[in-house]
């Protein structure tokens, strides 16, 4: 074996790696055990320890924190941790008559409404839509005058162009997008999940978001659709604020002496038994042990008693001060007041809240953070080398009688981001007519004092996201920006100003909802699926091939290693459907190993010493191997293309472990084996009774291809014929609605909940039993589902839990999901594409290896065989068998999976076909007894393979839960059909239509 130093040094480094990478988890989870011993199961105490020790040091030698530790390790999905999954979508139509001032037009808004329809089942953008549906209904008419108002003048002249207009909009709904994408991902920063996820679906107007262990759905929803507040308030200069802070110290520091706690203000340290209390009730939680802070505690030049506290120091709330030339402490100019850690911004807004402190602030003044945590640049990190992020604590000047902003944001007409005359980033902010008159007054009273000059804040949804200070008057309505940003901050505060005219609100079209108590179920399923699932391989493999079966067996143990190992690397989420992904893995690495093995028992067979028959071994069979691999990692691209949510993980896992089990398989076993070998180790790869199996098979099935073809056509047309008179059992994703995984404390029946919930909803439910180990049912109802007002999802969630009272039997709502309309049959769509497309491509793929069409025709046929035949089945046996067959992206994932097995295993076939036609090249040697003998050739390859994958397909289906038993159940039917395909469908199609060309 040649580069055996290279492989060897590429493992080690990957083993490395891969420890390095798991490490992160492991860590994690050591401290969170610590955590819980410490809480002894009160959640706050927990929270609090792991708050205090976030910035600590956790990871030996490379001293990394507990949060840094966090963020690396390898996350679990909701599915298996509990949590809210969210899919929002822009209301591009509202968005559209927002740019055009609300115009009355008649054909204008019939063409929104006609477009709104449309969009639920058409592939084209919206703004597309909507100018195709206006050119219908008025054909000489032009939108250029519709939206060419007094603000977008600049932008879109009035004897624009249709084509004009409709570029100018799909940019302000691209924007309008991404603005609101940037006002999601800030809300849910500040909403104080840990690890959560939001991502922007690229080429749509959707932004999905996964919030782990989130249990309060209302207040997400709140959260989530809430319309976006932009405000610009004057601020307080720090000089004149610290008297206050000293005032708010003062008492905190009076209440703690007198014993007095303040609730929830407990600091717990990370290596602390007992509780700490703080020496000053909280706000400020250790005297400062740093010389920088006993220097601003013993000497100072302002004479303030906030810069004279002991309090204010890096612990809680780092105050903005610097040290001066004569050794003095003077506050930093600015509106910034001080420096708080992330985890501690919760404590410091709890005590300046509290009803003592409250009393002496005046009404004027506002407390509001910054919207980002950054290192801070002063005198104590330049000392102490402090490192950790912090959020600036900023003074609002509240105006007039009510204490409001100054300026609301909805006189911002546009926003860019730009770059000043010695090219720096900037931002340059267009006003209306009004906010420009305004802003004039505004900045020139900023202004007023050039010795003094005053910064605005930029404030959306409460936090500051800049304070400018403003250097003169403003006439005209048009202000730059500039500081010390980059290209992507000056985008994100362009973005945040036009927020302001957000016009487009953000509504929830798909939601899944999963509770902590399902998630560990399902974790539980999960390991039990992957330990039973892997012993049985194993133990098969030894079984089956004696000591080289160990080989196996190690292999797929360094397989996993590896495996885990890049998903933690690449910062992946493990999903059930994932661990499916990860089962699945160890059947289709254990294939690669069969596939050797087998061709090594045939060159024994043939005489040759155990050293060349395990090199010619490797040698012929790595091309089937490759070949069968590459096919099913070409559908699980597309299954990574064209799936959503959890299928993400089952196609990450796929494409991950097919890389990796190549790499045990035909590297890390060859390394086994040479070690083994120079060892003088005796190496067996058969028992006696398994030594002879399927070996001088000589059966009919070219012979008996009609046979085969007529019971597939009768199977595929009683499906065809099932599809159209009774249908599919189509999940929610398919069809749209909210569902319901609901427990209850007794054996319940299904009809009487359904008889309830129809008398409650006034509608047809659909109720199914869900699992078998506890009394749970599957709900399913299209209740409000059109209705994507704030309310609809309590409204429907009230109106269940009002139907289940009349069963009268105790319940709990499990897990629930929505599905807008629009999503539904966007789902639909990109699956009907996808496994078109993989059809097709795993088609081309033979056609450019084997170079003969036959045999792309072949695979071609035997693909669409397979997806029929597992289609038939599910509509045939729908409501017969005691568990849930429903179409959804579940079996959508399923579907193309069986596709790539199917052409995994008949690429063995026709390597195996090829190989004997090229032994054969006399004019009188029949192809159909060439091709016939193939088969039967390598009928054991075919039939051992098959069955290492059914054996772990059992074991997901029996132990994988109840969540992932139909997704399983379709892969064990798909590769049993894709096993029979390879042999009595695709190799037939070649002899039938090979002829004279194959000889």
């Amino acid at each position: 074996m040649q580069s055996k130093g290279v492989i060897k040094f590429f493992a080690i480094v990957l083993a490395i790696v891969c420890l390095y990478q798991l490490s992160f988890t492991w860590v994690a989870q050591h401290v969170e055990s610590n955590a819980r011993n410490y809480a002894k199961g009160n959640p706050e105490k927990e929270r609090s320890y792991l708050d205090s020790i976030s910035t600590q040091p956790v990871y030996p030698v490379f001293n990394h924190t507990y949060q840094y530790c966090k963020e690396k390790e390898l996350a679990l999905g909701l599915d298996l941790k509990g949590g809210m999954n969210v899919t929002m979508q822009i209301s591009l139509a509202e968005l559209v008559k927002s740019l055009s001032d609300n115009n009355t037009d008649p054909a204008f808004n019939q063409a929104l409404s006609n477009a709104e329809i449309q969009s639920k089942t058409s592939q084209q953008d919206y703004i597309t839509l909507f100018v195709n549906e206006y050119e219908k209904l008025n054909p000489n008419g032009k939108l250029a005058p519709i939206f060419s108002t007094k603000e977008s003048q600049s932008r879109i002249k009035f004897d624009a162009s249709n084509n004009e207009v409709k570029r100018y909009l799909q940019n302000e709904a691209k924007s309008a997008v991404d603005r609101s994408y940037n006002i999601l991902r800030t809300r849910i920063d500040k909403f104080g999940v840990t690890a959560p996820n939001i991502q922007l679906q690229s080429g749509t107007n959707r932004i999905l978001i996964e919030l782990p262990g989130v249990s309060d759905a209302d207040r997400v929803r709140k959260l989530l659709q809430g319309s976006a507040k932009l405000e610009f308030y004057e601020t307080f200069d720090n000089s004149e604020v610290l008297n206050l802070l000293g005032n708010i110290n003062n008492i905190l520091a009076a209440k703690a002496k007198a014993g007095t706690t303040i609730k929830d203000t407990t600091v717990k340290t990370a290596s602390a038994k007992t509780d700490t209390s703080t020496a000053a009730g909280g706000l400020l939680n250790k005297v400062a042990k740093s010389k920088l802070a006993d220097t601003s505690a013993k000497t100072s030049k302002t004479g303030n008693p906030a810069v004279n506290s002991p309090l204010l120091n890096q612990n809680m709330l780092r105050p903005n001060v610097y040290a001066s030339q004569d050794g003095g402490i003077q506050p930093a100019p600015g509106p910034v007041i001080g420096f708080a850690a992330v985890a501690d911004t919760a404590k410091v807004d709890h005590l300046l809240n509290s009803p003592d402190v409250k009393s002496v602030i005046p009404q004027n003044v506002r407390f509001l953070w910054g919207v980002k945590a950054m290192t801070v640049n002063d005198d104590y990190n330049r000392r102490f080398n402090d490192k950790i992020p912090r959020v600036e604590l900023y003074a609002i000047k509240l105006s007039g009688a009510e204490g409001g902003p100054v300026l609301a944001g909805d006189v911002i007409a546009d926003a860019r981001n730009d770059y000043d005359q010695k090219g720096s980033p900037e931002v340059q902010m267009t006003m209306n007519t009004e906010g420009a008159a305004k802003w004039r007054k505004i900045t020139a009273a900023a202004a007023a004092d050039p010795n003094n000059k005053k910064a605005i804040a930029i404030v959306l949804d409460d936090y500051v996201y800049s304070a400018p200070t403003v250097q003169n008057e403003i006439s005209g309505g048009v202000s730059s920006i500039s500081g010390s940003f980059t290209v992507d901050d000056t985008k994100d505060l362009a973005n945040v100003l036009k927020a302001g005219r957000l016009p487009a609100p953000a509504r929830i079209v798909e939601e899944a909802i999963v509770g902590p108590s399902l998630g560990q179920e399902a974790i539980s399923a999960g390991l039990i699926s992957c330990v039973v699932g892997l012993l049985v391989v194993l133990v098969f493999m030894v079984a089956y091939y004696n000591r080289a079966g160990s080989v196996a067996v190690v292999a797929v143990f360094i397989n996993v290693f590896f495996l885990f190992g890049v998903l933690a690397s690449l910062g992946a989420v493990l999903t059930l459907p994932g661990i499916a992904g990860i089962v699945l893995t160890l059947g289709i690495s254990v294939d690669a190993n069969v596939l050797i093995y087998e061709r090594v028992r045939e060159e024994l067979a043939h005489g040759k010493s155990v050293r060349i028959a395990v090199a010619d071994g490797f040698k012929y069979a790595t091309p089937s191997i490759l070949d069968s691999n590459i096919t099913t990692f070409l559908t699980g691209v597309i299954l990574y293309i064209f799936g959503s949510g959890p299928i993400l993980g089952f196609a990450t896992t796929l494409l991950i472990g097919i890389i990796t089990s190549l790499f045990c398989s035909l590297l890390i076993s060859r390394l086994i084996f040479e070690w083994m070998l120079e060892k003088g180790w005796d190496i067996k790869f058969s028992y006696p009774w398994s030594n002879h199996t399927f070996k001088n098979a000589h059966y009919a099935f070219v012979k008996n291809r009609f046979k085969f073809y007529t019971f597939s056509g009768l199977f595929i047309l009683a499906g065809l014929i099932s599809i159209i008179t009774r249908g599919f059992s189509l999940g929610v994703d398919f069809k749209g609605g909210r569902t319901y995984v609901v427990r209850f404390e007794k054996p319940v029946d299904a009809q009487q909940v359904r008889d309830a919930l129809d008398k409650t909803y006034h509608l047809t439910t659909e109720v199914k039993t869900f699992g078998t180990t506890n009394p749970q049912l599957r709900i399913t109802t299209p209740y409000l589902v059109d209705d994507n007002s704030p309310t609809a999802d309590t409204k429907a969630e009230s109106k269940l839990k009002e139907g289940l009272k009349l069963v009268n039997n105790p319940s709990k709502i499990m897990s629930q999901q929505k599905v807008g309309p629009t999503i539904a049959s966007d789902i639909k769509t990109s699956a009907f594409y996808s496994v078109v497309f993989a059809i097709l491509i795993v088609s081309l793929y033979i056609l450019i290896r084997f170079r003969k069409w036959q045999f792309s025709l072949g695979a071609l046929i035997a693909t669409a065989h397979d997806a029929l035949l597992v289609l038939s089945f599910f509509s045939l046996f729908n409501g017969i068998l005691p568990f849930s067959l429903d179409i959804d992206q579940a079996f959508i994932a399923a579907i193309l999976t069986v596709i790539g097995y199917s052409i995994n295993d008949t690429v063995v076939v026709f390597d195996r076909i090829r190989e004997f036609l090229n032994l054969h090249h006399a004019k009188t040697d029949d192809p159909k007894v060439v091709i016939n003998d193939a088969i039967n050739s390598t009928l054991s390859r075919t039939i051992i393979t098959a069955l290492t994958v059914i054996f772990v397909l059992i074991v997901l289906f029996v132990f994988g839960g109840e969540v992932i038993r139909g997704f399983s159940f379709a892969l064990l039917i798909g590769v049993i059909f894709g096993t029979y395909s390879s042999i009595c469908v695709a190799t037939p199609v070649i002899v039938d239509f090979g002829k004279k060309d194959l000889k």
